[in-house]
């Protein structure tokens, strides 16, 4: 799938993304994080999936909420 793509594709919904970082399909994470504590809701990444990811871009905003863009090393 990776090879054939002509165009970038985004996976939006925990459950989807955690499914494509598990095939080993995402080059890239694009995470936003809240200063909110929240204390539950759907994880970020699901359980039983470890994919080395490097650190490639951060920016921080005035209310506080850094954006992170992370290369994945599959």
């Amino acid at each position: 799938m990776k090879e054939s793509a002509q165009t970038d594709v985004t996976v939006g919904g925990a459950d989807l993304a955690g499914q494509a970082l598990a095939w080993g399909v995402v080059d890239e994470c694009h995470l936003l994080v809240a200063p909110i504590v929240v204390g539950g809701g759907t994880r970020v990444f699901p359980d039983g999936v470890r994919v080395p990811l490097d650190l490639v871009d951060e920016r921080r905003f005035g209310n506080g909420t850094v954006y992170l863009r992370y290369r994945t090393g599959s």
